[in-house]
């Protein structure tokens, strides 16, 4: 398989500053389970269901001020279709 096979097709970038919330209400619209972080046109990060289960709900912070750059994960890895 090659990977524009598998890839999604109308993948977007969120900021580093977009809340959480915001995030999660992407994912849950798009039923996508990750959303790639930019800024100044460089990937950052991904934020994932995942993260924002991990980092963000069960550590007793107020999510309402949570962006992706407290819950993403950085130093991502890429190809080209």
């Amino acid at each position: 398989m090659r990977v524009w096979e598998a890839m999604h097709k109308s993948a977007t970038w969120v900021p580093p500053t977009m809340p959480v919330s915001e995030i999660a209400k992407i994912m849950k619209e798009q039923d996508i389970g990750a959303l790639p972080v930019g800024e100044n046109d460089r990937l950052i990060g991904m934020v994932t269901d995942r993260d924002i289960a991990i980092r963000a709900l069960p550590n007793g912070r107020d999510i309402s001020a949570l962006t992706a750059r407290d819950v993403m994960s950085a130093g991502i890895s890429y190809c080209r279709p």
